[in-house]
């Protein structure tokens, strides 16, 4: 009892840095400011400084032996990615989230792809020649002040000889209710270009023989596309042919774009298009009034590609479908869409149906 009332009224009386605790010493790493001047000058510490740093040297195996490339290389594992990194977000939760992938075009996206580097060989052809001639062609100048007519309405009103005309609708045009398509002016934004191809073969063996004919025609059309083939079942009957609607697939399609779709029309117009015999070209009443251009080639003229020529003896000869190829173009009409096709290369013959 006699030495905790010792403690407690030394506790009181003494200040508290006095005061012995009762707990062990341990070494405390805080850094506390000092009140006292330091007496060193701080020239004496900068010497000391770089006699420590400066004055060690380092042989030659230590600074040899230092590859930051070899020691990347030697990592097994990869370095976390920075907590200040921008992160995007794998999936799209739509426009009211507020954090969204950034577009595909961002180096940031999951999805980025640097390039294209060096345009081919027809998207060269059309920004540098064909656009430039199109838009010279189709120029249409209007001088400054000039005011189109004003065009009558597409629309008839009523004529109120009648009280049942009284609050109805506008009347719709003499005729039929379905116009056609009317050409926009060229200017520098809408130059009519190649937009997509498809090719798309009918193989009516796969349902009377077997579907290695389906799958023959398959191969050629990816091989020469380089584009995965889709295949389709019949939707009509055809009675000769014992072809029955949604039972067999007899039809295989590939759709083209970008730098394939570019490829392949090259690879048309430059190697098969000249090597086709007693080919006159295509038939210049080809296309569905909305810039559209069909035209087929025969199963010996598929042959002529360089992928399936290459590799001839892989392909049975008898196997290797015929396809129907169609052009779709950013015109609106079928004269557009030739002109721009005739300035690629593709020939037209006989009367030109617009």
């Amino acid at each position: 009892m006699a030495a905790s009332e010792t403690s407690r009224y030394l506790a009181r009386s003494l200040p508290r840095a006095l005061v012995p605790s009762s707990r062990a010493p341990a070494f405390c790493w805080r850094r506390n400011a000092s009140d006292q001047a330091s007496t060193r000058s701080p020239s004496a510490d900068l010497n000391e400084l770089e006699s420590t740093t400066l004055s060690t040297p380092l042989s030659e195996d230590t600074v040899k032996s230092f590859s930051p490339l070899e020691r990347a290389r030697a990592r097994k594992t990869q370095l976390p990615r920075s907590r200040y990194q921008f992160r995007s977000p794998k999936y799209d939760r739509g426009p009211l989230h507020p954090h969204r992938p950034p577009p595909p075009s961002d180096p940031s996206s999951r999805v980025f792809v640097p390039g294209p580097f060096s345009l081919p060989r027809v998207a060269q052809t059309w920004q540098s020649t064909v656009a430039p001639d199109l838009l010279t062609l189709l120029y249409v100048h209007n001088p400054p002040g000039f005011k189109p007519p004003p065009k009558a309405p597409r629309l008839r009103s009523w004529d109120d000889s009648s009280p049942y005309h009284k609050n109805r609708s506008l009347r719709g045009p003499r005729g039929g209710d379905v116009l056609r398509l009317l050409r926009k002016p060229i200017t520098f934004n809408n130059i009519p270009k190649i937009e997509r191809i498809t090719l798309h073969s009918y193989v009516k063996q796969a349902a009377t023989n077997d579907s290695s004919w389906l799958h023959v025609a398959g191969m050629a059309l990816q091989a020469v596309s380089n584009v995965k083939v889709e295949t389709f079942k019949s939707k009509t009957s055809v009675a000769q042919w014992h072809i029955a609607p949604g039972r067999d697939t007899v039809a295989a399609k590939a759709e083209l774009r970008g730098e394939n779709m570019l490829h392949f029309f090259g690879k048309l117009v430059d190697v098969v298009m000249p090597r086709l015999k007693d080919w006159q070209g295509v038939k210049g009443s080809s296309g569905d009034s909305s810039g559209n251009i069909t035209f087929g080639l025969e199963p010996e003229e598929m042959a002529l590609f360089p992928e399936i020529e290459v590799n001839y003896d892989m392909y049975p000869p008898k196997m290797i479908p015929g396809c129907h190829i169609t052009i779709h173009t950013s015109a609106n009409t079928d004269k557009d869409a030739r002109l721009l096709l005739s300035a690629m290369g593709v020939p037209f013959y006989g009367k030109l149906v617009n």
